[in-house]
């Protein structure tokens, strides 16, 4: 029987600790937990991670690095159009929204890894490409309106085609900035 890969195996240990941390919650979630579920010893998943949060850490660094790139990449390609930038705005959260789901339902992974500050930078990065640098009241509004109605339909909708929630959720957004 050939020998499973290092990489395969981490990346087994990342999907055991996600459908957990999803399930129980990550503080409830112990490394044992994710070396029972796989059939390995605790000392297997050291020889990968050193703790549980350098296991969280590796399945977010993806997700931050990919909003990061995301954010730098509009910045220099502004102006975007709205509508090309709410799609490629749902396109991300839809990529990434197992570990979304996750912060948003263990609230403690957002204070433990800061993402909450990061998610609040990028909305705002979004919002000054979508609605300017000295917005009414009335554009904030409606900017965070179609950005979290946006994501949420990216995170929170299942058993819909993803083209079809996604233009859907694009039109949708689209028209809460009053265009």
């Amino acid at each position: 029987m050939p020998r499973q890969r290092t990489g395969d195996t981490r990346a087994r240990i990342q999907q055991a600790a996600l459908e957990l941390f999803a399930v129980q919650g990550m503080q409830q979630t112990s490394l044992q937990d994710i070396a029972d579920r796989l059939g390995v010893t605790k000392p297997a998943l050291y020889y990968h991670f050193a703790s549980r949060e350098d296991l969280l850490n590796s399945l977010v660094e993806p997700m931050i690095a990919d909003f990061e790139a995301y954010a730098e990449g509009l910045r220099v390609a502004a102006p975007v159009s709205p509508r090309e930038l709410l799609g490629s705005y749902f396109d991300l959260a839809y990529r990434h929204r197992a570990m979304i789901q996750l912060a948003i339902r263990d609230l403690s992974v957002l204070h433990e890894l800061k993402l909450a500050d990061r998610f609040i930078e990028w909305r705002g990065t979004l919002a000054e490409l979508l609605i300017g640098p000295s917005p009414s009241l009335r554009d904030v509004v409606r900017c965070m309106v179609a950005l979290g109605g946006l994501s949420d339909c990216a995170v929170m909708i299942e058993h819909t085609p993803v083209a079809e929630l996604r233009e859907a959720a694009v039109d949708a957004a689209y028209d809460s900035l009053g265009r």
